[in-house]
């Protein structure tokens, strides 16, 4: 048996990478999430959290994007923060905190889109059961992982594929509303739209919801190593899926209510299906459920995608457990990884979809995205030897908008989840000051430091 290659190889363009972010962004997330979003404010009026997650994402993305070009290996946060806080100090515990988070938050990841693939099979069979559901989606993931157990240029050119049905469904969803739009329907809003009690915290909750749809922006940061012009072409990719998704998905939100009344599409599960049935008929429903199923195929696919190489990344640095560290002998890619995260995912299936959405955005606010936001000033500060081929347009504009838009994320999502988030972090710190002490790592080596 031939050993397996010490790198991984750099065979992602600008196109394989833009649809991998779009792939991961699109997915079911908005098929399921209209209904959510509109429950939250209750009317139409929660669409501004389209807008607000549209600013988060382009602001959070450009710091995605500095980062990512400056750093472009596989991993991606766990460079970004273990580089900027210090690769013999600080660095070290912000860097394993972040694996620690992963290994929760992307089986929840996974694990929310196959859910959401199994809620719309109700369209076909509206008598399934709960268990029935889960089961569906945890049969989706592990059939998922076998699709990936493959070399990255099998995966860029499937990924392609997957994007054109992603688009086209799009557009099929996007053209229908628009025709038969009607604006006096779409913009029926009720007297205290925005003075009713509860109001902000309404939008905070459509915000944290629609981030859930947006995210996924970052998704070709994970595999950096496997990007060809890094520094080109993962801050491109990264603002191409923002831009063309945001025009998505306000168009498409403002369109379906402009056919079926808010109030009938906030009481459904599968409102896609039903807005276009309603204009083509049962045949048309039927049509664009399978398309929307092959979408969050699509994106469960992308999601772990990224974050099998997470692990790779960390435990080929010493800073993981060394069997993740491998590649597949003759298709070269990080195996161990994958089927860990795939196993993991079919596993977090057997939660309800809501608290998978809350407790994903809420743990990586809390452990990754606000350090990676400090992050970048930590870089441009401490450093120089550090290149930096692109540069966050407007700085610091973005990184003060994105920690503003996550922090207000994060007082509206619930003390519970917060709460959680909190002892996960907590108990990450422990794990790390155990492994340091024993391996006489920082902070506990005399010499560490900076």
């Amino acid at each position: 048996m031939a050993d397996a290659p010490e790198e991984l190889e750099r065979r992602i363009g600008l196109v394989q990478a833009t649809s991998a972010n779009m792939l991961n962004m699109i997915g079911i997330g908005p098929f399921i999430t209209i209904p959510a979003i509109l429950a939250t404010m209750n009317g139409p009026q929660a669409m501004l959290g389209w807008v607000l997650g549209a600013v988060l994402a382009v602001s959070d993305g450009l710091v995605w994007a500095e980062l990512g070009a400056a750093m472009p290996g596989a991993g991606g946060p766990y460079v970004y923060l273990r580089e900027a806080y210090g690769p013999n100090g600080l660095g070290r515990l912000m860097s394993f905190l972040y694996i620690w988070q992963v290994m929760v938050s992307a089986p929840l990841s996974t694990a929310s889109g196959a859910v959401g693939f199994a809620h719309y099979t109700r369209y076909f069979f509206p008598d399934i059961e709960s268990w029935q559901i889960k089961l569906v989606a945890a049969l989706l993931c592990l059939g998922v992982t076998a699709l990936l157990y493959r070399d990255i240029r099998s995966v860029g050119r499937l990924s392609v594929a997957l994007w054109i049905v992603v688009l086209g469904t799009a557009a099929w969803i996007v053209v229908s509303g628009l025709v038969h739009f009607r604006v006096r329907q779409a913009f029926d809003l009720p007297a205290d739209a925005f003075t009713a009690p509860g109001a902000m915290k309404g939008l905070g909750g459509a915000t944290l919801i629609a981030m859930y749809s947006y995210g996924g922006y970052f998704n070709v940061c994970l595999f950096g190593g496997e990007v060809r012009e890094p520094g080109r072409t993962i801050p491109r990719s990264i603002l191409l899926a923002i831009g063309a998704v945001a025009i998505l998905y306000v168009t498409m939100s403002i369109t379906i209510v402009g056919v079926v009344p808010w109030r009938e599409a906030m009481a459904t599960t599968s409102v896609v299906s039903l807005f276009i049935e309603r204009i083509h008929g049962p045949w048309a429903g039927k049509l664009v459920t399978v398309l929307i199923l092959w979408t969050s195929l699509g994106s469960v696919f992308a999601i772990l995608l990224g974050y099998s190489r997470v692990p790779y990344a960390a435990a080929k640095d010493g800073r993981f457990f060394a069997p993740f560290a491998r590649l597949h002998p003759t298709r070269h890619f990080p195996h161990v990884s994958l089927l860990l995260l795939g196993i993991g995912s079919a596993i977090a299936c057997w939660f309800d979809l809501e608290a998978l959405i809350k407790a994903l955005i809420v743990i990586q606010i809390l452990i990754q995205f606000l350090a990676q936001i400090v992050a970048v000033t930590l870089v441009r500060r401490h450093r120089k030897d550090i290149a930096r081929p692109f540069h966050m347009w407007l700085y610091p504009l973005p990184s003060v908008v994105a920690a503003g838009g996550w922090l207000y994320i994060l007082g509206t999502s619930g003390g519970a989840f917060v709460v959680a988030g909190l002892l996960m972090m907590a108990f990450g710190v422990g794990a790390y000051l155990l492994r340091a002490r024993g391996a006489h790592e920082w902070p506990f080596a005399p010499e560490a430091g900076r």
